[in-house]
């Protein structure tokens, strides 16, 4: 579920009737996401895991780091533009639903190209010796100015961070939203923006995404 959904739920179906049709591995795992998941908002879904794909069909990164891997939904996405001998590093948390991406992971013709890692992410960002082409946020919210400071020189030049929920629901143009995930967001779309190695755009896909490129 999204901002853009709640209110617009027809053209949310009209975006994913005419945009192309996601593997049947994708569709499996989405279903399953919502059988099994007390969150199953939380997955990337239809139109944006699209968009995912197709930028990275046209960056065909070498490397790529996704934090907040949740079912996979969005790893397996990213997954279909890597570079011949690319790969994907997704990092989580969560060892309770680890078993839910692993397995799709392992169906999945991206396998050997895809490298999850549990634990703390800010623990194991530093322990990444990579450069990447391309970095995908979507964890607690609580932690993106922190996260945009760890990855920033893991990230080559011409470089591409996308950073997932920075609508948050619209509560960042309210001037009374005090809770710290919604704090977190609008900090850290205040420092992209304001940083000058970077050049950035918010597209109102779902729940917001941050497209962010270092010069």
């Amino acid at each position: 579920m999204s901002f853009s959904d709640e209110i617009f739920p027809e053209v949310e179906r009209y975006l994913e009737d005419n945009a192309s049709t996601e593997p049947d591995i994708l569709k499996k795992l989405r279903r399953e996401t919502y059988q099994k998941t007390t969150q199953p908002h939380m997955i990337s879904g239809y139109t944006q895991g699209r968009f995912l794909s197709i930028l990275s069909h046209m960056l065909q990164p070498k490397n790529i780091l996704e934090i907040g891997t949740f079912t996979g939904y969005a790893t397996l996405c990213m997954a279909e533009g890597l570079a011949e001998g690319g790969k994907i590093y997704t990092l989580d948390k969560n060892e309770d639903l680890a078993y839910l991406p692993e397995k799709y992971f392992q169906q999945s013709e991206y396998a050997s190209q895809i490298e999850f890692i549990l634990g703390d992410a800010k623990e194991e960002i530093a322990k990444l010796e990579v450069i990447f082409d391309m970095i995908f946020i979507d964890a607690d919210k609580e932690n993106y100015p922190k996260y945009i400071e760890l990855i920033k020189p893991k990230l080559r030049k011409g470089g591409i961070i996308l950073i997932d929920n920075v609508l948050w629901y619209g509560k960042v143009v309210e001037d009374n939203a005090k809770d710290k995930s919604t704090q977190q967001i609008k900090m850290v779309n205040k420092l992209v923006t304001e940083d000058a190695d970077f050049e950035n755009v918010i597209l109102p896909l779902r729940d917001g995404i941050h497209l962010i490129r270092k010069k």
